[in-house]
């Protein structure tokens, strides 16, 4: 039976939000236990359907997974196949990120190509690349990509001629074991790339330039268990801090930082924004009306493509208009005809959104096209005047923990209900 959100709108959120453990952070780093026969535990893990289909991968391979609460312990020292497959890879993206761990280990992997949310062509041409200059030999098989390296992978001067996030974490994780030294250029700056660099770093790999676009990784012959802390989730944080300015709220988000958003909080101040530091976090609230702001998605440091759906809902009501240009999916304004029916004013011409702010939004029923549209679909129904319904929330589920008790702690009137087909 499927579940809706039922949203009661017009309440200014009010309270405190912990923010959970990086989900696009805690794939890979799960995912890094396959490079030894040592546990690696993690702490901080969020309890979301991505991580659980990732842990199913894992166990598919071999690996024994001890779930305590938050804490995670991962052991491939058994593994059994080198095969990720489609059943499982088809929901998720991140699942090729075994790609590289097993062929680097084992000299052999066969990963489905993968799903995930229908943003656009994302292909894993650049992860198959990158590999090819380490060794691999990489071909296309009946939808599945198999990897083979029976001599062992070497290191190599690889150059991506796209930034991509999950080719730089799949050939970090490869690189970390093979012979030699490999130098990736033009590599992804994300805080969830230096996350994976420190917990690799831990378990005895030889990492530097994480955070800038040039990574050096020095291989060595194996690696160790280690004990590492996820890094906080920015897009979480990012999404409940739009949720406090566009209800005129006074939100207090801890277990996080503001370090991790550095053009999303530069835009949210101009759009209107107070942040307070705080030791844990921070408190955000607006100084008076919201206006509007452009904005043009862009790889880290930039504003994350990951927060455009939350941020056009707040524009949606802003004073003013805002220009909304997205640069890294070509299918990112699939939430547009659902913002559309709660009364917002957008034109999309190509890859760029004009928004011009409303005095009101309504409540209706709506459905959510990927993770980050379905919050963006939350945050405009928590402004909306009436009751807002939301569907598909299997979205919703990959990405945000524990989401309706965490606003519900902000005193919004937010219900998940079971309905009829």
């Amino acid at each position: 039976m499927p579940t809706i959100l039922k949203i009661q709108g017009g309440v200014s959120l009010k309270g405190t939000i912990e923010i959970s453990g990086a989900k696009n952070s805690a794939l890979p780093l799960m995912v890094a236990c396959l490079l030894t026969d040592k546990p690696l535990t993690l702490t901080n893990v969020p309890n979301l359907a991505d991580i659980r289909t990732i842990t199913q991968v894992l166990e598919v391979l071999g690996v024994t997974a001890e779930v305590n609460g938050s804490t995670r312990t991962l052991n491939a020292a058994s593994i059994t196949s080198t095969t990720a497959p489609y059943d499982l890879v088809k929901t998720m993206r991140a699942s090729v990120l075994v790609l590289g761990p097993l062929v680097a280990r084992y000299g052999l992997a066969k990963v489905s190509l993968p799903g995930g949310c229908a943003l656009g062509a994302r292909a894993v041409d650049v992860h198959l690349e990158g590999l090819r200059a380490m060794g691999a030999i990489c071909e296309l098989e009946e939808g599945y990509i198999v990897a083979k390296a029976p001599n062992g992978l070497h290191g190599a001067s690889f150059t991506m001629r796209v930034v991509s996030v999950g080719a730089t974490e799949n050939l970090m994780l490869a690189a970390s074991i093979a012979k030699g030294q490999t130098i990736l250029r033009n590599a992804a700056r994300e805080p969830e790339i230096i996350d994976l660099a420190n917990c690799l770093n831990a378990m005895g790999a030889n990492v530097q330039g994480a955070g800038t676009d040039t990574i050096t990784i020095e291989g060595v012959p194996s690696l160790h268990g280690a004990t590492h802390k996820v890094m906080p989730d920015r897009l979480e944080t990012g999404s409940y801090a739009i949720a406090s300015l566009i209800t005129g709220g006074d939100v207090t988000l801890t277990n996080t930082s503001l370090e991790y958003l550095p053009m999303v909080r530069e835009t949210l101040e101009k759009a209107g924004a107070v942040f307070e530091e705080q030791a844990d976090g921070f408190r955000v609230y607006q100084s008076g009306p919201v206006h509007g702001v452009d904005v043009m998605t862009e790889p880290y440091p930039g504003f994350a493509t990951d927060l455009q759906a939350p941020f056009m809902a707040l524009m949606g009501i802003c004073e003013g208009a805002s220009m909304i240009t997205e640069t890294i999916f070509e299918n990112r304004f699939m939430h547009v005809p659902e913002l559309a029916r709660m009364g917002m004013n957008i034109q999309v011409h190509g890859a760029s959104a004009m928004v011009r702010g409303v005095k009101n939004l309504s409540g209706a029923p709506v459905m959510a096209t990927d993770i980050r549209g379905g919050v963006g679909l939350v945050v405009a129904a928590l402004a909306a005047k009436g009751e807002t319904t939301i569907s598909r929330l299997y979205h919703l589920d990959r990405g945000y923990e524990n989401l309706e008790a965490k606003l519900q702690a902000c005193g919004a009137t937010v219900e998940r209900l079971k309905v009829d087909a």
